[in-house]
């Protein structure tokens, strides 16, 4: 019994040792793994995700009105100068009516200021001053036999007075008569004529405005580009300098990142980059070069999280334009700077 006891002893003893051994290896084994994976896996790169972008111009106008008719649809191409859209405005068509009318009042009553008063006027203003004349020669000659008659004892004094007074009203009538006559030939004043020549100018000034305005009646292209957002609907009121539609200038596409500022040492001004497209080809690098580098403000800080040992770090963009033509390339898709390219120093 003694013996079969320690045979098995011996046995439990073997198998205890092999289990170890096989677990000994197999921890050696996954060691190993871990090793090699160290030296030979790279970590992930890291990826700057950023955006393609253009210029976006808005078509706005000055006249208030309906929206009549749209001659471009979203998605189209258009060049600079094409036709968009029309506006009517009732209210502007009224008010250019108005100020041709005033034009035309202001026209009238310059003209005949300038032209003066009419000959018949000028006749009868000559006339009266020839009678006037007549009268004063009449009422001298009465007077100066008054003044005889008087001298030799003849007439009282009373006499010679009134004929001196008929004389002196008569005298006085040829001077009103004469201002008459000249003022017929002369015409307005010189101030009078240039406050008309002005009434003029103020008049045409006022349908200039209202024609300016009508000129937006249809909008036309400020460049070429592609329409990308038409907001109102036919029929529609808009109002003075509202965006009728956004064109897009696909003809100058560039990338958009925002970066920390720990990355500008490797992002300078005018660097050339290597970027990928997932949208056209993610195995396809395209080359960059930037041109803006700018602060995002202090709403775009990363916080430290560390009281101690970290700090506040700023988010900057930075812009980049294509170095040639790249096809398909629209704005909105993710373009990729990989960590390879960041690190990158010249």
């Amino acid at each position: 019994m003694a013996n079969n006891n320690n045979d098995r002893t011996t046995i439990v003893r073997k198998k205890d040792k092999a289990l170890l051994a096989a677990i000994g290896v197999f921890i050696i084994a996954i060691a190993f793994i871990g090793v090699l994976g160290l030296i030979f896996i790279k970590p992930p790169k890291e990826i700057t995700q950023g955006q393609a972008d253009c210029e976006v111009v808005r078509v706005s106008g000055k006249l208030p009105g309906r929206i009549v008719k749209f001659y471009v649809s979203e998605g189209d191409y258009v060049h600079k100068g094409d036709t968009l859209v029309s506006i009517y405005s009732s209210t502007a068509d009224a008010k250019l009516h108005q100020a041709k009318s005033m034009q035309n009042v202001a026209s009238a009553t310059n003209q005949k200021a300038e032209n003066g008063t009419r000959s018949e006027l000028k006749n009868s203003a000559y006339n009266l001053w020839q009678q006037a004349i007549a009268a004063e020669n009449i009422t001298q000659k009465t007077y100066q036999r008054m003044q005889n008659l008087f001298d030799q004892g003849v007439v009282t004094e009373q006499k010679r007075d009134e004929a001196k007074a008929a004389y002196d009203a008569a005298v006085a009538a040829t001077k009103a008569a004469k201002s008459q006559y000249d003022m017929a030939v002369n015409g307005a004043q010189a101030e009078d004529k240039a406050a008309s020549r002005s009434m003029v100018d103020a008049a045409h000034g006022s349908v200039m405005e209202v024609e300016s305005l009508l000129e937006d009646q249809y909008l036309l292209a400020p460049c070429d580009g592609e329409v990308s957002e038409i907001y109102p609907h036919v029929g529609e009121l808009v109002s003075i300098g509202a965006p009728v539609m956004s064109i897009s200038v696909t003809d100058d596409i560039w990338v958009s990142f925002n970066v920390r500022e720990e990355m500008l040492p490797t992002l300078p001004m005018g660097k050339e980059i290597n970027v990928t497209i997932p949208a056209i080809n993610a195995d396809s690098v395209v080359k960059l070069k930037i041109f803006h580098v700018r602060d995002m403000g202090s709403y775009a800080v990363w916080n430290a999280t560390k009281a101690y040992g970290q700090y506040d770090s700023k988010t900057f963009e930075i812009k980049a334009r294509p170095l040639t033509r790249i096809e398909g390339l629209r704005p909105g898709m993710s373009v990729l700077l990989q960590e390879e390219e960041k690190s990158d120093k010249k």
